[in-house]
């Protein structure tokens, strides 16, 4: 009796710490805590001063993604973050990979749609390091023919084993081009390959003219560092790169969607897959808040909704997802995945998925589950500003779809969707005609073909 009352009291405790976590997290935000510059030359310098360890995680990103691209000429913003590792005017490739080593850093890079992000984490007494890599490299990069053809091989490879032998993201890749037809989010991030064998070097100079420069880029560290002090040592490595012209950022957008799209993908793989798209706004809109909302009350954790009644009590499922792209500098899309169990039909899995979205049209969502749902996302944005780079990304990621001070509107912006708010956006987003539907036939391997090698993990591993 007494250990269940001890650890009764022990959940309140945990209970109430959290709660006055959440609210002192709130109240204090980041707003009062950067540092903003922005260089004569237009770099945009964000500093966050973090004691807590003696380390940094110090970012470099360009406004520049797949959506920067042009028809013919997808896949450059990915392929030039790999050039990006082959060496500068004063450090080559092996100096650059020798340097973090040798001081107990790591490094690695990503590209999305809308951005390109370099980062590096390391002790930070060895700061200047990182001031000379990245400055260098922002302006003094070294692109040589050699490397390209090497690198494009890499790339047509990486391609090959995360989208061409991986039947899921091959869908994900089908039905996105579906979805967004004017918009530049019709291409993938990796692009298409025949963009990617037939565009040259000299595409790739151009494109980091374009886009590499100071006035299209956020300088992010986040760390044990002292504002006054890094602050003239960034301007000192930055401040004497050309500023360059600020490159025109507005892309089209596709009109409303007047009726269902479909899109069948058959590849060898064992199960079927399933995956529906909506159209919605993203953070320049209040509604993206109820729809992230939204997504958690559906998905989140095996007490979801979706995972309660499509995997345990339906058995039809042996996962399911919901997604909402809240930090998407264009509008995007909502999503809900499922990968049917096997003997079971993918369609019988869509009707399912159907009746929960019909069911929340038809009955107000309870309070306590909806309570539930916020205080996971809200537990998953304090925690994970435990991590210095989390901080800088978040920064960073703000301010390309927005403003990096909007990371302050989250919490009390979860806290403000109300049962009425998720009603209101599932009749006005997720709808038949304004989703597109993508449905995975699986095909039996073929005899003597070898199987497909392990994908490498999310990021720029190979280089």
């Amino acid at each position: 009796m007494t250990r269940k009352i001890t650890s009764g009291l022990k959940s309140i405790f945990l209970s109430v710490l959290f709660c006055l976590l959440l609210t002192a997290v709130a109240a204090a935000g980041l707003k009062d805590q950067v540092l903003e510059k922005i260089l004569p030359n237009g770099l945009k310098v964000i500093l966050l001063e973090n004691h807590k360890a003696p380390v940094i995680t110090f970012q470099v990103w360009y406004r520049v993604g797949s959506r920067n691209e042009q028809w013919g000429r997808t896949g450059l913003s990915h392929m030039l973050e790999h050039m990006m590792f082959k060496g500068s005017k004063r450090f080559s490739a092996q100096e650059f990979t020798r340097l973090i080593a040798e001081n107990g850093g790591n490094d690695n890079a990503f590209t999305s749609e809308d951005f390109t992000a370099y980062f590096e984490n390391m002790s930070s007494e060895k700061v200047q390091v990182l001031i000379d890599l990245e400055s260098d490299r922002m302006h003094n990069l070294v692109l040589r023919d050699e490397d390209f053809q090497t690198e494009r091989m890499v790339v047509m490879e990486e391609r090959r084993m995360r989208t061409e032998d991986d039947p899921q993201s091959y869908l994900m890749e089908q039905v996105q081009a579906t979805a967004f037809q004017t918009s530049p989010y019709h291409w993938p991030t990796i692009g298409w390959e025949q963009d990617i064998d037939r565009f040259t070097l000299e595409d790739l100079k151009s494109y980091y003219g374009t886009y590499y420069n100071p006035v299209n880029a956020i300088l992010v560290v986040v760390g044990d560092f002292r504002k006054e002090d890094l602050l003239p040592r960034i301007e000192k490595a930055f401040e004497a790169i050309p500023k360059g012209a600020a490159p025109d950022q507005k892309k089209d957008i596709d009109p409303s969607q007047t009726g269902e799209r479909s899109v069948y993908a058959r590849r060898e793989a064992e199960l079927p897959y399933l995956v529906m798209a909506y159209h919605v706004p993203n953070l320049r809109s209040s509604d993206s808040y109820a729809l992230e909302v939204l997504a958690a009350l559906l998905s989140g954790g095996k007490s979801s909704r979706l995972y309660r009644s499509l995997v345990q009590e339906k058995q039809l499922a042996l996962s399911v997802d919901a997604d909402n792209s809240l930090l998407s500098r264009d509008p995007s899309l909502f999503t809900l995945s499922a990968q049917p169990l096997p003997e079971k039909d993918v369609i019988e899995v869509e009707k399912a998925l159907n009746e929960e979205i019909e069911r929340l049209r038809k009955e107000p969502v309870d309070r306590n589950e909806l309570d539930k749902a916020r205080n996971q996302l809200e537990a998953a944005f304090v925690y994970g500003q435990a991590s210095l780079f989390y901080q800088g990304m978040l920064l960073a990621q703000h301010e390309i779809a927005l403003d990096w001070r909007s990371v302050d509107d989250y919490i009390p912006s979860i806290r403000k969707v109300t049962p009425e708010d998720i009603h209101r956006v599932v009749n006005l987003y997720l709808t038949a005609d304004n989703r597109t539907v993508g449905r995975l036939i699986p095909l039996p391997p073929q005899e003597g073909k070898p199987a497909p090698k392990e994908s490498p993990p999310p990021g720029r591993m190979i280089r």
